[in-house]
């Protein structure tokens, strides 16, 4: 990963810190690859103990400020720590290839 994307992925991480609980916060995809291009999104993986409307909401402003704030586009995948560990996404493709190849922040 790029020393600017992981400088943006810690902004994040660090705001969403600051009002709420994360179990696990990862890039994952090209970005954390580093086969991204100039138009590539920053994929992050956001784990919560639990989610409601509030929460996504308030998650949905700060990664769009710090996507504007830093010229690039930032796609969150969240889901709650019972998602993760009791329903059938535990065993889903795209949670078992963050697991291995996304980049804990």
């Amino acid at each position: 990963m790029q020393k600017k994307d992981l400088e943006i992925a810690e902004i994040l991480k660090a705001r969403l810190a600051g009002i709420m609980e994360l179990v696990d916060f990862r890039v994952f995809g090209s970005r954390a690859r580093g086969d991204a291009d100039e138009y590539s999104d920053l994929d992050v993986f956001i784990e919560v103990p639990s989610l409601d409307k509030d929460i996504k909401e308030k998650i949905s402003e700060i990664v769009w400020e710090v996507g504007f704030e830093n010229f690039m586009v930032i796609s969150p995948l969240i889901f709650t720590k019972d998602e993760i560990e009791n329903s059938p996404l535990r065993v889903s493709p795209i949670v078992k290839n963050i697991v291995a190849e996304g980049i804990a922040v």
